[in-house]
C-alpha cells in the first residue's frame, strides 16, 4: 500500500475546500444564543454562536441494546475563527508542525444522538462534565464515571431517546484538570472538595452551561427535558440561559466508600442525595 504525503499547500486547520463541501452538505452549520440554524456566510453577530459538526454515525454497544447513536461535534464560533486564522497564518509559513497546538487550544464539546429523540415529546437528557479521572481512568474517587455509564445506557434503554451533552471544558467543576490534581491532594489532608477549591482561592462551581444550553435549545427545539441529574444548580442554570421546560430526573450511581465523603460534600452543597442514597453501594 502506498501512502501518499499530503503537500504543505493542502493543509489548513480545516482545509477550506472541505469545509465549504460539509457546509453545502449540510454538515457544518452554526447556532446563535436561541439555538436556531444561522448563515455560515455571515459573521457571528452578538451573543454566543456554536459551529455544529455532524451527525456522524457512531456504532455504539450497551450490553444486548445497540441504539443508533450519532455524533456531533461543537465548539464555539469567535474561538474557532481564531484557531481558523492562526491556522491559515501557519500554513502560509510553513508551520504545520504547530497544529498540535491549535488542537489542543479549543474546547470542543460533544452531542450523542441516541435514538429517535427527535419523534419523542419529552427525551431524556443528560448534560455530563467532563472528568479524566473518572470517565476515562476509572477512578472511584467520584461518582464521574459510572454516571456516565449510567446515562449512556438509560437513555439507550429509553423508548424516546435521549441526547447526551458532553462538555470537555468543565474538568474539576470548571478549575481544570491541574487545579482539580492540587484539590486532591488537600482533600487528602482532610479538606472536602468545596473547601479545597477555596483554599486555592477558586469558585465551588465555575461552570458555564452556556454552549449546553444553545445545544439543547438547537435539538431540543422547546419539548420538556428530561434532565439526569442531582444538582438543581444545573437545573437553574440551564432554564435561567433559556431552556424551557426542564424536569429534574434523580442519577445516583457510583456510591462507595472511596467518594461517601465527596458525596456528602455534595450533599450538603446543595445536591437532592438523601441518607437512603448514601446509605449503601449502589
Amino acid at each position: 500500500m502506498t501512502i501518499h504525503q499530503a503537500s504543505p499547500s493542502m493543509f489548513t486547520y480545516i482545509n477550506p475546500e472541505i469545509r465549504e463541501r460539509l457546509i453545502r452538505d449540510g454538515k457544518l452549520i452554526r447556532i446563535n444564543d436561541k439555538g436556531q440554524e444561522v448563515d455560515m456566510a455571515d459573521a457571528p453577530g452578538p451573543g454566543l454562536h456554536v459551529n455544529l459538526m455532524g451527525p456522524i454515525p457512531l456504532p455504539l454497544a450497551r450490553g444486548k441494546v445497540q441504539p443508533t447513536v450519532h455524533w456531533y461535534a461543537s465548539v464555539r464560533s469567535t474561538e474557532l475563527t481564531e484557531v481558523e486564522h492562526l491556522a491559515s497564518t501557519l500554513r502560509e509559513q510553513g508551520g504545520q508542525h504547530l497544529f498540535s497546538h491549535l488542537a489542543s487550544s479549543m474546547a470542543v464539546n460533544s452531542v450523542l444522538v441516541i435514538g429517535e429523540p427527535e419523534n419523542s415529546d419529552n427525551p431524556l437528557v443528560r448534560v455530563h462534565s467532563s472528568c479524566l479521572t473518572g470517565d476515562v481512568l476509572g477512578s472511584k474517587r467520584c461518582e464521574c464515571g459510572p454516571q456516565l455509564e449510567s446515562a449512556l445506557d438509560r437513555i439507550a434503554e429509553d423508548s424516546s431517546g435521549g441526547y447526551l451533552v458532553y462538555m470537555a471544558g468543565h474538568e474539576g467543576r470548571g478549575i481544570g484538570l491541574w487545579a482539580k490534581a492540587a484539590t486532591y491532594l488537600l482533600q487528602d489532608a482532610g479538606e472536602n472538595t468545596y473547601q479545597a477549591n477555596r483554599s486555592l482561592g477558586l469558585p465551588d462551581d465555575s461552570r458555564d452551561f452556556s454552549d449546553a444550553a444553545v445545544l439543547l435549545k438547537y435539538f431540543g427545539q422547546g419539548r420538556r427535558l428530561r434532565l439526569l441529574t442531582n444538582n438543581p444548580k444545573k437545573v437553574e442554570d440551564l432554564t435561567a440561559l433559556g431552556v424551557p421546560k426542564i424536569e429534574q430526573i434523580k442519577h445516583v450511581c457510583g456510591v462507595d466508600d472511596n467518594n461517601l465523603q465527596y458525596l456528602k460534600a455534595k450533599r450538603d452543597w446543595g445536591h437532592k442525595l438523601g441518607e437512603e442514597d448514601l446509605s449503601a453501594p449502589q
